[in-house]
């Protein structure tokens, strides 16, 4: 059911016992403000949002270190070498 902000304020109680059968939406000028939903529904929705979580490059990078250090596994990075870029080849090629 949909609640505007004030009468969400009185009516609070209900609105409570109304999100045991399903989510209450609070609006405040006609932008969703809040919703207020059972307990168990949100803790299920913490856990999903726990086992979903993006790391971050960042993140994925420090664990990969951690590993490699924990082995004694050591990167072996190739010399920079410079190759053929067709795109700046054909930079060079536009009229100026």
């Amino acid at each position: 059911m949909n609640w505007r902000i004030g009468e969400a304020k009185q009516s609070f109680s209900k609105v409570v016992q109304a999100a045991r059968e399903e989510p209450q939406l609070i609006y405040n000028r006609d932008r969703l403000v809040a919703a207020v939903v059972e307990g168990e529904t949100f803790q299920e929705f913490m856990g999903w949002q726990r086992r979903h979580a993006q790391s971050s490059l960042a993140a994925g990078a420090a664990k990969v270190r951690q590993a490699c250090a924990e082995e004694g596994y050591v990167f072996e990075i190739p010399e920079r070498e410079n190759r053929p870029n067709s795109f700046a080849d054909a930079l060079d090629d536009l009229p100026r």
